[in-house]
């Protein structure tokens, strides 16, 4: 009993500022977002979604950059590690070569689509080399695929890590063993590689989708607060309310990205834990 005073005790600390920082103001985003005109109401809800255009448009372009984002950074990341697994050991060089993207700093990114997909950029002075005409990259319908890429970009390197941790625990004698049942690639892809994958899947999923929504540090210093409408994402919204000082509206909005976001893991833990049972 004494033992458990003396963890607690230890622990108070840490329990006080999760509640300071995190739990009260949770709770009073949540009561903010309930409330108009001083009582209990949805009315900040059905603003937002049947009446805000801004919220609409920002939702709209986020659910389409994680839609567009994570089939192509998973199938990416997945090919990479398969590759890299066959001689995971002589390709420390490589892992650490996929992780710079990830841990580069926001500015030097930023720094970097400039010099590349500006005006005067690279891009544009190699298609003036092969007598094209230049394209305004960062505005207009472009600007959401140079996004798409910047995010392939800096997180493909994560997810091929957390995917290639999972590959290489599979023993290497059920490859030996379906080989000798004369198995295909393919099959052995399909029925040994893939049902033992799926909780590495999930948490390269779940990185992801949060790395999706940093993406806003990066487009924020490149479109700025009112960015072009391709790019304009939820973080925008949230900031611009806060900067307006409409707490009911912005408490709204946030609660609502966080429900989208719980439903998706939710949905998707689900998913792996019937794969799981199934394979069992």
């Amino acid at each position: 009993m004494r033992k458990s005073w003396q963890a607690y005790l230890f622990l108070a600390p840490l329990m006080l500022g999760c509640m300071v920082f995190y739990i009260i103001p949770f709770v009073q985003v949540i009561q903010f977002s309930l409330t108009w005109g001083g009582s209990l109401s949805l009315k900040n809800y059905q603003e937002l979604l049947l009446r805000n255009g801004s919220f609409v448009l920002a939702f709209g372009n986020s659910m389409k950059f994680l839609l567009a984002g994570l089939p192509l950074v998973m199938v990416l990341a997945y090919l990479i590690a398969i590759l890299l697994k066959q001689q995971a050991n002589r390709h420390k060089f490589l892992k650490t070569v996929f992780m710079l993207p990830y841990i580069m700093p926001v500015a030097g990114t930023v720094l970097l689509v400039d010099v590349v997909f500006q005006e005067t950029g690279l891009l544009n002075r190699f298609l003036t080399l092969l007598n094209g005409a230049g394209v305004d990259w960062l505005n207009g319908p472009s600007a959401f695929w140079v996004m798409i890429l910047l995010y392939l970009w800096k997180n493909t390197g994560y997810a091929v890590i957390l995917l290639l941790a999972g590959l290489v625990t599979i023993p290497e004698d059920q490859y030996e063993s379906a080989e000798l049942d004369g198995a295909t690639a393919l099959q052995k892809f399909h029925y040994i590689t893939t049902p033992q994958m799926w909780y590495a899947i999930f948490f390269a999923l779940a990185f992801s989708v949060i790395n999706g929504f940093k993406c806003f540090r990066e487009i924020f210093l490149i479109g700025g607060q009112e960015p072009d409408d391709e790019l304009y994402m939820l973080q925008h919204f949230i900031n611009n309310t806060f900067k307006n000082l409409n707490y009911p509206k912005l408490s709204a909005g946030s609660v609502l990205l966080l429900a989208v976001i719980f439903l998706f893991f939710v949905v998707l833990y689900g998913f792996v834990q019937r794969k799981e049972q199934y394979r069992e």
